[in-house]
């Protein structure tokens, strides 16, 4: 909670701009709330920057036939530096999420949440990022992300955290592992 808070104070300038640039460039909320799958398997909504028109089915990015048809003018460049992120440090001071853990997987995406189940992954607090997304992203199949979750179950600590956040901050910097 006092990390989360630090840094949606140190980042309030970047929120509040990047919420204008999101309200000027297209029509719709700014904030996009999405129903998540959280510890346990317990459902809760996540906060992100709207990077898609309104008009966009409600499934995973990459299931999407045309991904980028959908996205705003800024959207691209939200999703490629994470700016469309930052919104969920609210989701880190309220406790759906914690800094570090397997992202949240969307209410709807059977197949993944089935898969940490059964590895007991979903009894972990799903992160801003994590092992899987330092680890390929949005590249993954969803096999090798849940393998790579269970790896984080099983290694978990504080410094492992701390490792997987300074490669988080390289990954973003280099904005590697972005599709879509």
């Amino acid at each position: 909670m006092v990390m989360s808070s630090l840094a949606l104070l140190c980042l309030l300038w970047l929120l509040l701009a990047t919420a204008v640039l999101v309200k000027l460039t297209s029509k719709g909320k700014v904030l996009y709330w999405s129903q998540r799958v959280g510890r346990d398997n317990l459902l809760f909504n996540m906060p992100k920057f709207r990077s898609m028109r309104t008009d966009t089915p409600v499934v995973a990015t990459h299931l999407l036939s045309s991904p980028d048809a959908f996205l705003t003018p800024v959207g691209k460049f939200l999703r490629t530096t994470s700016l469309d992120e930052l919104p969920q440090l609210w989701s880190i001071w309220v406790g759906n999420m914690s800094f570090v853990g397997p992202r949240p997987a969307l209410f709807n995406q059977d197949d993944l949440i089935e898969l940490r189940t059964r590895e007991g992954v979903h009894t972990l607090t799903p992160g801003l990022t994590g092992w899987a997304q330092v680890n390929g992203r949005d590249e993954l199949p969803i096999v090798d992300k849940v393998a790579l979750d269970k790896v984080y179950l099983q290694k978990r600590s504080m410094v492992f955290d701390l490792h997987i956040l300074f490669l988080t901050l390289v990954k973003v910097i280099r904005r590697d592992g972005v599709s879509h």
